[in-house]
């Protein structure tokens, strides 16, 4: 199941050191965290790492136990997929045709100005879309 929800997000696939790099990276941040509800943000940033590291073809294990790895995908699925379907949506505004393929933080300026330049649309356009499309939007920290 949670390989077919990979294809659909469809992100890109990168090698082996990259994804742990990331695992990493994340797995540091989930121990920095402080409170539950961010706690748990922080673990399903874990699971989403670690599963996006197998369906591009790696063996990595998940440096946590069985219980947080179920708890956290039921955080990641409905974390991931509001970016997800939030970015589209973003982009359809400015472009029809087009398909972004994102699930960064909508609220961090600086990455909707990436997404923007990796897609060919205006920075500026681009965050005042998503910056409207916020103002209701339901999103998971």
């Amino acid at each position: 199941m949670i390989d077919k929800w990979h294809d659909l997000l469809s992100m890109p696939k990168h090698n082996k050191a990259w994804h742990k790099q990331d695992l990493e990276d994340e797995l540091d941040e989930y121990h920095e965290a402080r409170g539950l509800f961010y706690k748990w943000s922080e673990l399903s940033d874990v699971v989403y790492t670690c599963t996006r590291g197998r369906w591009s073809g790696h063996a990595l294990a998940f440096p946590l136990g069985k219980w947080q790895f179920a708890l956290g995908v039921t955080y990641m699925i409905p974390k991931y997929s509001l970016r997800w379907l939030f970015f589209r949506r973003a982009a359809i505004k400015l472009n029809p045709n087009l398909k972004i393929k994102e699930v960064r933080n909508p609220k961090k300026i600086h990455k909707l100005h990436d997404i923007a330049k990796k897609y060919n649309l205006s920075p500026e356009d681009f965050q005042s879309a998503c910056e409207k499309q916020l103002k209701y939007w339901p999103l998971l920290p």
